[in-house]
């Protein structure tokens, strides 16, 4: 038996076992626990399991648990938490609240030169702005969403209670 042949070892383990248990109790820590200790954080991150039920509630549907968490993120606002659910017309990245038509429509307005609206498709589904085509020119109509002051669409976010 030779100490300092086993101190090298016992010292590699204790620091594996302190890096897994500083891992373990960083996750357990609760998504409201995480958003009062950072205050305001803008990254989109996985709801945990948890908190599907409530997502569920929130929006009023019935997802399974690996759905709702492949599509649903929450962010931090005030300490709180907000939850979005991705859909086919539903982004929960920042807002789009730019004046100026994306590459792409023009020419669809020069192919459509006097349409009442342009889709989503064509400008964009994170816009906050209703667009039109007059005279084969892209113009807003009126603005259709509200930001909020992380710059995100506020209409697609519900704060978790």
């Amino acid at each position: 038996y030779d100490r300092r042949r086993i101190s090298p070892w016992l010292m590699v383990l204790t620091v594996i076992a302190f890096t897994v248990l500083s891992i373990a109790q960083a996750r357990a820590e609760t998504t409201a626990a995480f958003c009062t200790r950072v205050g305001d954080d803008t990254s989109l991150r996985p709801i945990p399991a948890s908190l599907v039920p409530i997502v569920n509630a929130l929006f009023g549907i019935k997802m399974s648990p690996d759905e709702a968490v492949a599509t649903t993120v929450f962010r931090c606002v005030n300490g709180h938490v907000l939850v979005c659910t991705v859909g086919a017309n539903l982004p929960c990245g920042p807002a789009n609240t730019s004046r100026v038509p994306k590459p792409g429509v023009e020419d669809w307005c020069r192919d459509s030169p006097d349409v009442a609206y342009i889709p989503a498709a064509v400008v964009g589904h994170d816009t906050i702005f209703a667009w039109q085509c007059r005279g084969g020119v892209p113009r807003i109509v009126r603005q259709v969403f509200v930001v909020d002051n992380q710059g995100f669409i506020k209409q697609f976010w519900k704060r978790v209670r």
